[in-house]
């Protein structure tokens, strides 16, 4: 049995992009965020407040399949108590610094020549991923050399909405022009990326997975993939040349 797969949409928190430790480099975020903001309280102490607050925030966002915009996240949620003339002119550089300031950002071993190969193979690519800031995911694939090979980037940032809502995977497939049924999504997430994926109607949903979670992980019918893959290069042996799924060949999930 074949599946005829057009595009491929990726998510990017843990699938292509990991998060790394790194102090200075986090120290040296939080001290930006308290002069963006005006603040001369201790860099350390003001981010714990803004991490319990940000709690909060990814509470009601879960809750609401909502992504508040940037300028709401910081006048509504994360700094509310700072004058919101001066949050306006800095919200896109203090949540890209919020985001440093939780560690760095590297993508995965082979992610770039993997997505250069599924792109020369004929794929249309995109992304799709819940994430809080704007600009940080487009400048990154341009200074990475990315951005030629992605059609489409649905980010939850700019949409309003969140996985598993299917209207941010259908918007993703019409700006890539492809049908639901032509396309595939590779996530992280068993509950969030699977549901979401089934609900817009994509012909397949791809997990990349630890075979250390996938221990410890719950598969019902609700959750199951069509695949599981446990490093990203190994997309390139389930997607050849040719867009079309030999289902042989495939890791499947019992």
């Amino acid at each position: 049995m074949s599946q005829k797969i057009e595009a491929i949409f990726l998510d990017v928190g843990n699938t292509l992009r990991i998060i790394t430790d790194n102090e200075p480099h986090q120290a040296k975020a939080r001290q930006k965020i308290t002069e963006l903001v005006g603040t001369d309280e201790d860099p350390d102490l003001f981010c714990q407040k803004v991490d319990q607050r940000y709690k909060e925030y990814r509470k009601w966002a879960f809750e609401n399949l909502r992504e508040a915009p940037e300028h709401e996240l910081w006048t509504r949620w994360l700094a509310p108590e700072f004058p919101k003339d001066r949050i306006a002119a800095n919200w896109v550089e203090l949540t890209y610094q919020y985001r440093q300031s939780m560690g760095f950002r590297v993508v995965v071993p082979n992610g770039k020549e993997v997505v250069i190969e599924l792109h020369k193979r004929g794929y249309t690519l995109g992304m799709i991923s819940n994430v809080i800031t704007s600009q940080e995911i487009p400048d990154w694939l341009e200074a990475d050399g990315l951005t030629p090979y992605f059609k489409s980037v649905a980010l939850s940032s700019v949409l309003g909405i969140r996985k598993p809502d299917p209207a941010i995977y259908l918007e993703a497939a019409r700006q890539a022009g492809v049908e639901p049924a032509y396309c595939v999504y590779v996530g992280d997430n068993l509950k969030r990326d699977v549901t979401g994926t089934r609900k817009a109607g994509f012909g397949m949903v791809v997990i990349m997975i630890s075979p250390e979670k996938l221990l410890k992980a719950e598969i019902t019918e609700d959750n199951r993939p069509d695949a599981i893959i446990h490093e990203f290069s190994e997309l390139l042996d389930i997607f050849p040349s040719c867009p079309n799924i030999d289902w042989d060949k495939v890791r499947k999930v019992d």
